[in-house]
C-alpha cells in the first residue's frame, strides 16, 4: 500500500471519530440541561448544622437501598463527597459537588440550597464562609501554570 492511501484511511477514521464525538457530546449536553432543570425545579433552602463530611462510597454512606439501586452499576464503586448534617430534628446524609464540598465548614451552621439529596450551593448563616484556598500554600506546579498563563 502506498503511504498516501494509509494517510487517507487514517484521516477518514479520524473524521468519523470527530463526528461521532460531536453528536455524543451534543446528546450529553441535552441530558445535562434536562437534569439541571429538574434540580432547579426541586431546590429549596434549608438551615443545617454540618456534623461530618467525608469522601466515601454510597453503600458505606448509609443511604437507603432504594438510592443505591437507582444508581448505575458503574457509579456504585465511585467515591462521592458525602456530608452528614442535622436538618431540624433529623440527621440526614447528602451528596455534593467537589467545589461545594470544599466550601462547607465542619461543625458549623450553614444555609444550603438542596435538591433532594444533593447540595447545590452553600452560604454562611452568620456572615460569609471562609475561603478554603486562602490558607493553603500554592504548589510549585500551580505557580508555574499560573505564570505560564500570564496571571502573575
Amino acid at each position: 500500500m502506498k503511504p498516501w492511501m494509509i494517510l487517507l484511511i487514517i484521516a477518514v477514521i479520524l473524521a468519523i471519530a470527530i463526528i461521532v464525538l460531536y453528536f455524543l457530546g451534543k446528546r450529553a449536553r441535552k441530558r445535562q440541561d434536562e437534569q439541571q432543570a429538574q434540580i432547579d425545579a426541586a431546590k429549596q433552602n434549608v438551615t443545617m448544622l454540618v456534623i461530618d463530611k467525608k469522601k466515601m462510597r454510597l453503600k458505606d454512606a448509609g443511604f437507603p437501598q432504594m438510592v443505591i439501586d437507582q444508581t448505575p452499576k458503574l457509579l456504585r464503586r465511585v467515591k462521592y463527597h458525602i456530608v452528614k448534617a442535622k436538618v431540624g430534628p433529623r440527621i440526614m446524609t447528602f451528596i455534593c459537588d467537589k467545589d461545594v464540598y470544599e466550601q462547607i465548614p465542619l461543625k458549623k451552621e450553614i444555609r444550603a440550597t438542596i435538591s433532594g439529596l444533593y447540595i447545590t450551593s452553600v452560604r454562611g448563616l452568620r456572615g460569609p464562609l471562609e475561603n478554603p484556598k486562602a490558607g493553603k500554600k500554592e504548589s510549585k506546579l500551580d505557580q508555574l501554570l499560573r505564570k505560564g498563563r500570564g496571571e502573575g
